[in-house]
């Protein structure tokens, strides 16, 4: 189910371009896993989708995007099916696969025919660098596919900070695929901000902006998201890693006016998603 079917009007909520949750019986040693990890990122959901309802009340948020992360090829059915058993009109799960999966893509076109909106890939937990040549054929059936593809930029909290989805490998990668339904993440990079707002900020390239607030001053925050063209920004939080209510209140504290807000907070998401 998307946001929209033949018994409701358009979704005029908040919509979270990116959170993660896990299955009942996995999230609390998932939520231990990624905590332990080099970076000290602490959860403040348990990790399961009642968790990211509850938050998404407390925040005023009606649709929520959850985004997987296949680490390796044989997730891949298992992921399929928690996504197609979560869908419904405030969970929009974002299947995963594996680059290198030798069945990659199928996997595109299994996401597709399951009737989902997009994938995620993360280069650095899933060890590929954004423009690697050998990734080339699955680029071009995600651009045909016309799923949306939510990819990590920037640098990552756990790991070495060794470019691997940088602004001018985002940059490359739309060149090759201008069609690529691309939307990058952490407003273009995290913690590689003025890369970011050296070749990305003021382009047609779709921006969440999860898990970057926290990180800059408001002045940095607001001239970010006062440069890039309102179209192409989308509200996101990376819960559980970020706090949805506290990430929207930032927002309306920045006095981006009600135009930029609103594009931000649901048009463009909602756009995307029907």
């Amino acid at each position: 189910m998307g946001l929209t079917d033949a018994h409701t009007q358009p979704m005029t909520g908040i919509i979270d371009f990116h959170t993660h949750a896990f299955p009942d019986g996995l999230a609390e040693r998932a939520i231990a896993t990624l905590e332990a990890q080099p970076g000290n990122a602490k959860a403040v959901l348990n990790g399961t989708i009642g968790a990211l309802l509850r938050s998404m009340d407390e925040a005023g948020i009606a649709a929520s995007v959850v985004a997987c992360i296949a680490t390796k090829p044989e997730q891949f059915p298992s992921i399929l099916k928690w996504c197609k058993a979560i869908a419904s009109d405030r969970i929009v799960p974002f299947p995963s696969f594996h680059p290198f999966d030798p069945e990659a893509l199928a996997r595109i076109d299994a996401v597709r025919e399951a009737g989902l909106k997009g994938i995620k890939l993360h280069p650095y937990y899933q060890g590929f660098e954004m423009d690697d040549p050998r990734l080339l054929p699955i680029y071009e059936r995600l651009q045909d596919s016309g799923l949306l593809h939510l990819s990590h930029t920037g640098f990552d909290t756990a790991f070495p900070r060794i470019r691997k989805c940088d602004a001018v490998r985002v940059l490359r990668l739309l060149d090759r695929f201008p069609r690529l339904r691309l939307v990058t993440s952490h407003m273009g990079g995290w913690m590689d901000w003025a890369e970011s707002r050296k070749h990305l900020v003021g382009r047609p390239i779709y921006m969440e902006i999860s898990y970057s607030m926290e990180f800059m001053a408001d002045a940095e925050a607001r001239e970010i998201l006062l440069s890039h063209p309102k179209e192409y920004l989308l509200f996101g939080t990376d819960s559980p890693w970020s706090g949805q209510k506290a990430a929207v209140e930032r927002v309306l504290s920045l006095g981006l006016g009600p135009e930029r807000e609103a594009a931000l907070l649901w048009e463009n998401a909602r756009r995307l998603l029907e």
